[in-house]
This record gives C-alpha cells, structure tokens and sequence, in this order.
C-alpha cells in the first residue's frame, strides 16, 4: 500500500541505519566472549566498556552503576522486586501510581502476593502524581517509591525531582522508569536524586532486546539471574555485545540530534491539532495542560469508538493505537485512560494515541491528519444516520 504511515514510535521504533552498520560490525569482528581473556575476549570487553561509558554518560551516572538488561521490563522487575526482596527487613510498603507500565504494576501485584503491601496513587487531570499525595502514602517502613518518568500512553511528565527531593530524608528507595522518556528528555540521575532507573534501546531506534538499569553506588538490590560473573556480578549471562553497541549507538545519535527532534515534533503535534480545529472536529488532547513527552499526542475523539478508528485508519495506511503495545489486542480498556477519566466515562473508548519519531516527515503528518479527519468524519456521520 502506498503512503503508510508509522505514528506508532511509542510503541517501537524502526532501526536506525547507522545502529544496524553498528551492530554488523560487532557480529562481524568482536565475536569474542568479553569474559575471555584472548585477544578476541579483549576486543569484545574494549567494546562493551565504551558502550557502557557512553550510557552512564547520558544519564550523569558512573559506569559502574549501568548494568545492561534485555530491556525495560527486566529493568522495571529487578529493580522493583529486587529492592522489595533485599529490604524487607526494613519494611514492607511500596508507593507506585495508577498509570505505571505494566511491567511496574505487575511486579507490585507479585510483591503483594508475597505480603507486600502496595499503595497506588491516583492522577489529577493532567495525568499528574501530586507529590503531595507521595508525601501522605509515605509510612516507616515503606522501602520503595516507583514512579514513571514519562507516560507511554498520554505522555505526561512526572515531577520525579521533586519527589526525589522529598525522599532525601527517608529510607525508602527511588525508581523511575525512564522508558518512554530516554533520549528525548535530557535528565540527571544525582539531581533527579533517583536509585534506581530503567531504559530501552528499541524506543530510541536501537535493537529490541536491550536495556540498562542505573543502579545508584550503595543501592542494596537481589538480582534474579545466578550463574556467571558478568555485569559484577549482578546479572548473569554473556551480554549481548551487538545489542549494547546498538543501544550506544542510537543513544548517542538521539543526544546529537535532541534539540532538533523535539523542536520537530511539537510542530507535528501543533499541526495535527491545528488540521482537526480547522476541520471542526469535536475532539480534544488529553493532558493537555500538564508537561508532556514530544513525541506523545493523545486525542479522543468524541463519539469514535477507538476500534472502529483503528481499524479503519490501519485500512487507510495509518499506523497509530489505543495506547501501550503490551495491551494491544485486549478487550480491557486502558488502566492509564481509566485513572484519568474514571472508569465508565466515555473518553476511555474514545481516545488513540499517535507518537512520531524516525523517518516522519512533516507532508506525512499533514496527510495522516487529513486521513483521520475523512474517517473520524467519516464514523461521526454514519453514527448520526443510525441514531
């Protein structure tokens, strides 16, 4: 089909030419185990410790304190579950929200099996954690705050400083999940003041099956992997070279490219917005109000059933979705859309979320605005006829 249009960057990104020649090279010449003390070992360590260099360096980290991971979900369960398992003589609390990945909330759910107990913090309309009501959750013996950067279905930002402030005179530790946020938004781990962060390569046109996770120098963690010595000690398994030098890659290139990109984005987002205001569309942004990703624009459309918007977009060459790719395909409305509007207000069945990234150019945004105007257009009508 002609004219296909990938607005789905927060679900995955495409590969970034020069991370694949990247990655090539490595499978193609360092083909030695970096354990190995060999000439073939030694290049492949040369290459996984500048890979490792270039990632503290993005975050204001220590090289020491990057362990690479196969991803965001594997960074979210050690650091959470990890954490719970080593403090638990500490306490047994730990503070998330509502509008957590998946991959936070079902740790949390795991930990509440074991006799952990979880408090989770609603969103104001903006999608927003009050820090305040971090401040009022907080208890002796609560031994983890998680809360995510930047949200993978509406964007908002989290005020992660200020709640990283508010933990400097307690016990408990510090996650965020930096998924979503990684390469767009430049941050701190020391002046965030968190612990513990997760990241992904493939949200940042890097491989699939790669990640870190930042862990703060005196962070007392139980890993789950046992076997080898690599990482320190703290995750088992030869790495996975060509991937880590793929992540190293793409992140250095989203640094280089970062003002650009965000300035290319907002005028993405303005566009499309400006396209269905002219065209009268009876629609409105989702957190419209608070801090929010770039790349991230969440719009419901009032009176479209996001399925029969989906599907029809997808017949017209347009990639978008419903939110988070790990839910796709669900019936379940959306935990993140149901915290925000409640659980039987309309806008949970009414909203998608379009997320640009690599590749996008500004005709194709033009043009996927106008396709989705015809079809949301399109459905209203045909709704007004069967009424």
């Amino acid at each position: 089909m002609e004219n296909k249009i990938y607005l789905d960057h927060a679900a995955t990104s495409p590969i970034h030419p020069e991370v694949v020649q990247t990655m090539l090279g490595v499978m193609t010449n360092d083909y030695g185990n970096p354990s190995s003390i060999h000439y073939a070992g030694r290049s492949a360590r040369k290459t996984l410790d500048e890979a490792r260099s270039k990632m503290a360096g993005q975050i204001g980290a220590d090289e020491r304190e990057i362990i690479f991971t196969s991803g965001g979900t594997e960074g979210d369960n050690t650091a959470i579950i990890g954490t719970a398992l080593a403090n638990q003589k500490r306490g047994k609390h730990i503070v998330t929200s509502q509008i957590e990945h998946h991959a936070v909330l079902k740790s949390c759910m795991y930990l509440e099996s074991l006799g952990f107990s979880v408090t989770y913090l609603p969103v104001d309309e903006n999608g927003l954690v009050r820090v305040s009501d971090v401040r009022k959750a907080l208890q002796e013996d609560t031994i983890l705050v998680t809360i995510m950067y930047g949200n993978n279905e509406v964007g908002t930002i989290q005020p992660i400083a200020e709640i990283g402030e508010l933990l400097k005179e307690h016990q408990a530790v510090f996650h965020t999940d930096y998924v979503q946020a990684f390469g767009l938004v430049q941050m701190d781990v020391k002046t965030l003041g968190v612990d513990l962060l997760s990241a992904s390569a493939h949200k940042i046109n890097g491989p699939r099956g790669t990640g870190l996770l930042y862990v703060k120098q005196g962070t007392k963690l139980e890993f789950p992997f046992h076997g080898g010595e690599q990482e320190r000690a703290r995750r088992a398994g030869t790495e996975n070279l060509a991937g880590i030098a793929g992540f190293a890659k793409a992140g250095e290139l989203m640094a280089a490219n970062r003002t650009e990109k965000i300035a290319e984005y907002e005028e993405f987002k303005s566009t499309m917005v400006e396209i269905f205001t002219q065209n009268e569309l009876a629609f409105e942004v989702n957190c419209a109000n608070g801090p929010s990703l770039p790349h991230v624009l969440s719009v419901r459309f009032h009176g479209v059933q996001v399925e029969q918007l989906l599907m029809n977009l997808d017949m017209e060459g347009i990639a978008v979705s419903s939110g988070s790719a790990c839910t796709a395909g669900t019936v379940d409305p959306s935990h993140v859309l149901v915290a925000l509007f409640g659980e039987n207000h309309p806008g949970v069945t009414e909203t998608i979320r379009i997320s640009f990234g690599l590749g996008n150019t500004y005709e194709e945004v033009v043009l996927a605005a106008s396709k989705i105007t015809d079809v949301v257009s399109r459905l209203v009508k045909r709704k007004e006829q069967k009424a």
